[in-house]
């Protein structure tokens, strides 16, 4: 195995490692409803990236948004990982089988929605078919996670809402930008990306 593949490995272990020490948040708020998405990690041109969707003007919420692939959980889910899965199956074609989990965040909230969100790290190969659900994705996004680390394409404003005063994160992608509950996700977990591509000892 060449040099990029023992690095893929060593990113891999790492991001398990750190992703498991975190506490994970698993109640949610009175009013609140369960959502899960996956942030789905691939290997490109010697760096990674993240995959992400634009929503199109059709669906119920967060219309025209840029999103992990995700959605609402079902009770035949069984668990909130399954939510991800299949929903990112639904949405962009990937099944489950083709998808390494590495790990889970910490929950997070949409501001507007009402949900509870459940974000699961996963790889996915490349290049990969993808299938989009029309209806719901208008198109997806190849973003490289060295660009969203990059403070100068981040952009953070104090909001509030019923009274509650929430930070919110602005990733500009050239002439598209990430915000909302998406931004929040990132915000929690590029951080922990760059732990564990710096090599320093855990």
């Amino acid at each position: 195995m060449g040099g990029g593949g023992c690095y893929y490995i060593a990113v891999k272990e790492r991001l398990k490692l750190l992703l498991a020490a975190k506490e994970k948040a698993t109640t949610p708020a009175s009013g609140e409803v369960l959502a899960a998405v996956l942030i789905p990690l691939f290997y490109k041109e010697g760096q990674y990236h993240i995959l992400f969707t634009k929503r199109t003007d059709r669906v119920k919420t967060h219309r025209g948004e840029i999103c992990f692939p995700g959605g609402a959980y079902e009770p035949q889910d069984i668990t909130l990982l399954n939510t991800a899965l299949r929903e990112t199956d639904e949405e962009i074609g990937i099944p489950p089988k083709n998808i390494e989990i590495i790990g889970g965040l910490e929950n997070s909230t949409t501001a507007s929605s009402g949900f509870i969100i459940s974000s699961f790290v996963g790889l996915i190969p490349y290049p990969h078919p993808l299938k989009l659900e029309e209806r719901e994705i208008e198109e997806v996004l190849e973003v490289p996670v060295s660009f969203l680390l990059d403070p100068g394409n981040l952009r953070e404003e104090m909001w509030e809402r019923n009274g509650r005063k929430f930070q919110v994160q602005f990733y500009n992608y050239h002439d598209r930008i990430i915000w909302g509950a998406t931004g929040r996700i990132l915000k929690i977990f590029l951080p922990i990306w760059a732990e564990a591509v710096s090599g320093k000892p855990l």
